[in-house]
């Protein structure tokens, strides 16, 4: 994945919204907003993001909160442009536990 504005393809928007749900686990109180948000435990979210929809639901979590959002794009050092970017490669379906 290329940091900054670069457009991202279906794998690079993978990979960043895989490295946005690592940053919401990186904090207890994040993680557990967005496990809220989505429905889903602590206990089946790997089984979770694999559903289709559920990389998309994480950036549009990111993009809800800007102050969350201006957080990950510091610390990956990308643009918040790029979270909107990775959004529409995955489809920025909306995404619902068991309704896949």
């Amino acid at each position: 994945m290329r940091k900054g504005g670069s457009d991202f393809g279906q794998e690079g928007a993978q990979t960043l919204a895989i490295s946005a749900l690592t940053f919401l686990a990186s904090d207890p109180q994040r993680l557990s907003r967005f496990l809220d948000m989505v429905g889903v435990e602590a206990a089946g979210i790997r089984q979770a993001a694999a559903e289709p929809g559920f990389l998309g639901a994480v950036l549009s979590h990111l993009m809800a909160d800007e102050a969350l959002l201006l957080a990950f794009a510091a610390n990956e050092g990308i643009t918040p442009e790029s979270v909107v970017k990775a959004a529409r490669a995955l489809g920025n379906e909306p995404w619902e536990r068991g309704y896949a």
